[in-house]
Order: structure tokens, then sequence, then C-alpha cells
């Protein structure tokens, strides 16, 4: 039937499987939790951290490595939204404005993901909250088999719950665990190389697997790839302080012994709290306004691109390829930005991206008998891509570096669920008919970007070459 299922009744096994996986991820879910939440008590000023003397050993590499392929898989599942739409309105018999709910509601449950995880990663700790985030993925790849659109909106919230958790408690476990001295590069290129990787993976399945399999095959992936990272999550260590805090010595020294991790005792803060608070209120509310541009352009602009240049008269498989192509001139870009964030500065790199994306906003403007040429659109696509993967491969490493040991989930989780937001509110112009076209979207979107570039430049402070405990006394 070439994967045509519209409107196919379900049969009792299916209603069976749906009942058990109902079941089965909130009882593994539960099953994850530890037996004791974490305390973050008087005695919170004592940090266990690497010395800036230690080298970055395999342990770190594994731990690296898995993160990474997270990050991909996890960016991955939303970015595969743009390419399932076109193929899944076809299927259904449904105009565009209707197929817009599937963002939607994606997009909702992304920015609830960001912050019930967060919140879960400072109470119960950062593994256990991946662990909590790749069974909600590995679970919701039945979408791909939803004979009714309204069930592949339900899937979809699910999906994007798990997704949105998964990266903001990534940046906080690197934060907490990479050396002082390599924690910096490491944030930023593998976040950006994640993120830029999830991309370029979800347009390289949709130009090979969609032709010949239908939009369905790019829902059903996420199982594979799910029950493979759940295996790897083995190399995943807990944070060193929530070890400490709930008693659990012996992984403690485990940690000790394969990531450098010793006592060490806070830098002395004469500050009170109450003040501290304030600097970080000027802060937060820089970085809030930061991720919330971003997410405009992010979702509400790149998410209809491979629509918006179908209508321009590109097919499918050659809108992917240029999508692709654009992802791959990215990757040089990240490794620069993280040579910046960590050699220059992490504040004015943060900066630096968003002008990029800023670049990007103004080449989409160009007249439309410039737009025509491929070798144009590519270049303006790649700069767009560039600069939001740079912007968001900053911003989130920087959240997680400037906030302290009881906040940081939830700080991270903030800032990377107002990098939602934004994408929620676009989607729900297009419900009622306003879908952005690429040149409209980047004149909306200048103004935003450039204040949100200001607002940082203000209130952001310098984290390069400065230890977790350096930065929460000051």
């Amino acid at each position: 039937m070439g994967g045509h299922m519209s409107h196919m009744p379900m049969d009792p096994w299916m209603v069976v499987g749906m009942a058990l996986i109902g079941i089965g991820a909130p009882l593994a879910c539960y099953g994850a939790l530890p037996k004791h939440r974490s305390r973050h008590s008087a005695t919170a000023g004592t940090l266990y951290e690497a010395p800036d003397s230690t080298p970055f050993t395999r342990s770190h590499a594994a731990v690296l490595l898995v993160l990474f392929f997270g990050l991909v898989i996890d960016t991955m599942k939303p970015a595969t939204l743009g390419f399932v739409l076109p193929g899944m309105a076809r299927e259904y018999g449904i105009p565009r404005a209707t197929a817009a709910y599937l963002p939607f509601v994606a997009l909702i449950g992304t920015t609830v993901g960001s912050f019930l995880w967060g919140w879960l990663a400072d109470v119960y700790g950062r593994r256990v909250s991946i662990l909590l985030s790749t069974i909600l993925f590995v679970a919701t790849s039945i979408c791909g088999a939803m004979p009714e659109f309204r069930w592949n909106l339900v899937m979809c919230f699910l999906m994007g719950a798990s997704a949105g958790g998964m990266m903001p408690v990534v940046y906080t476990l690197l934060a907490e665990i990479m050396p002082p001295k390599s924690r910096s590069w490491v944030l930023v290129l593998i976040g950006g190389t994640g993120l830029v990787g999830g991309y370029l993976a979800a347009s390289a399945a949709a130009s090979v697997l969609e032709p010949g399999l239908g939009w369905r095959s790019l829902w059903l992936q996420g199982f594979p790839t799910g029950i493979l990272l759940l295996a790897l999550a083995r190399f995943l260590p807990e944070s060193p302080r929530f070890l400490a805090e709930q008693g659990r010595d012996a992984e403690l020294e485990e940690m000790a012994r394969k990531y450098g991790i010793v006592r060490r005792e806070a830098v002395e803060a004469p500050v009170a709290p109450a003040e501290i608070a304030g600097r970080h209120r000027g802060l937060t509310t820089a970085l809030v306004v930061a991720a919330l541009s971003w997410s405009f352009v992010n979702f509400g602009l790149l998410l209809w691109l491979p629509s918006d240049l179908q209508e321009q008269g590109y097919s499918a498989e050659l809108a992917s390829r240029i999508i692709a192509s654009s992802a791959l001139l990215a990757l040089p870009t990240i490794a620069f930005a993280a040579w910046l964030y960590s050699r220059w500065s992490s504040k004015w790199t943060l900066v630096g991206t968003i002008i990029l994306t800023l670049a990007g906003l103004g080449g989409a403007l160009l007249l439309d008998s410039t737009l025509s040429s491929r070798f144009v659109m590519i270049l303006v696509i790649a700069v767009l891509i560039v600069g939001v993967n740079g912007m968001i491969a900053v911003l989130l490493p920087y959240a997680a570096e400037n906030y302290p040991l009881g906040k940081r989930g939830r700080a991270t989780g903030l800032v990377a669920g107002s990098s939602k937001v934004g994408g929620v509110a676009v989607q729900g112009f297009a419900l009622v008919g306003l879908i952005p076209t690429l040149g409209g979207a980047a004149a909306t979107l200048l103004l935003p970007m450039a204040a949100s570039a200001a607002l940082v430049a203000i209130a952001g402070r310098e984290t390069r070459g400065r230890s977790l405990r350096e930065l929460e006394s000051s």
C-alpha cells in the first residue's frame, strides 16, 4: 500500500500494543527514579569538581560520544517535522493550515518538557532525567503507525516533551563533570555539532528514506535509535554533587577515579543571596529574550523551509538536499565558535552568533530574482543555519555555566523552554492561515533579534577560564 495507512481500522493487536506502551513507559520511568531526592543543604558550599590540571581522559571522551549521539537523535526528531508535513498532509487529505497543528502540538510538548526535565534534573539528578527522556523518546516512535491524524497529535506532544527535556540536561551534566580547562570548548563543540548533526541527519533521512518508504519511516526510525541510546546510557555518570548529597559514596569514589573529581572548598562569597538573585535576574532576562528570538527564527522560519522550497518549484528530494548541503557548511563554523568561546570570550561569542543570524535574516530579504539562483539560496540558508545552530550551541552552555547547582537544571530548562515558546506562537499563527514565507518571516524577526544582541551585551558576564565554584560565588 506504499505505507498509506490513513483511516485504516485498528485491529486488536494494535490496541493491545498501544495499551502496553501506555502502561510500560510510566512503569519504566518510575523504575529509573532514585530512591531519594537530592538535598541541596547548607553544605552545598562544598563543591566536587575536577582540578584545573585534570587531563581529558577516555572516560570523558566516552561521555561526550554518548551525549553527542543523544543530542543528534534528540534534535533529529523535531527537525523531522518539516520533512514529514507535506507527505502527511497528502495522505490524510488535510490542508496545510490543518497540518500546522502537528508542529504546534509538538512544540508545546518541547516547551513543557524543557521546564519539567529541568526541574527533574535538579531534584532527581542529571543522568536519571536523560534516562526518562529516552524512555519516552522510544515509546513515542509509534506515531509512525498512527492511522488517524488526531493520534499523531497525541503522540507528537509526548515526543516533543521527551525531546525538549534532554537538551538542557545534557549541557548541565557536561558542565559539572568536564575538566575546567576543557569545559568551555566541550560544551559549545558537542552542543553545536550535535544540533547540526541532528538537522543533517533529519534532512539526509528524508532524502534517502522518504522517496521510497514514505513519511512514516521518519517517525519509526526513533525506535532503534532510542533503544541504542538506552544501551549506551551505562557510560553516563551522575553529577558528583548529587552522589555526595545522597550519600552514594562508592559511586562518588568511582567517579573520582575515572574523572578526576575531588572535594574542593567553595570560594567565599560575602554577597547576600538576595543580591546574587538580583544579579541573576538581569542575566536571565537577557538569555530568555535571546532564546525567544532564536525560537522565532528556528521554528517560525526554518521549520517551514522545506515546504516553502517546494512551493517555489523545488522537488521534495531536491529541497532536502539543499538543506543538507547548507547544514554541512555549519560544521566548521561551530568548531570556530567553540574556539572563540573558550579562547576569546564566552559572552561576546554569544553576541557574535546572534549577529550572524541577523546577517542570514538580511540575506533572506534579497530580491526573488537573486534568490532564484540555487547557489545564492544555499548560501542564505547556510548562513541562517550556521547562525541559528551557533547561537543555540553557545546560549545553553552559557546558561549552564552561570547558575548554581540547585538551580542550574531549572535555569537551563527555562532558557531551553523559552527557545520553544516563540515557535509555539508562530505555529499558532499558522493555524489561522498566517503561514510565514522566507522573506516575510525574516523582515519580522530582524528587530527582536537585534534587541537580544544588545541585551546580552549589556547584562551578560564573562565565564571563560572561571571554575563553576568561582562563578557560583560571584
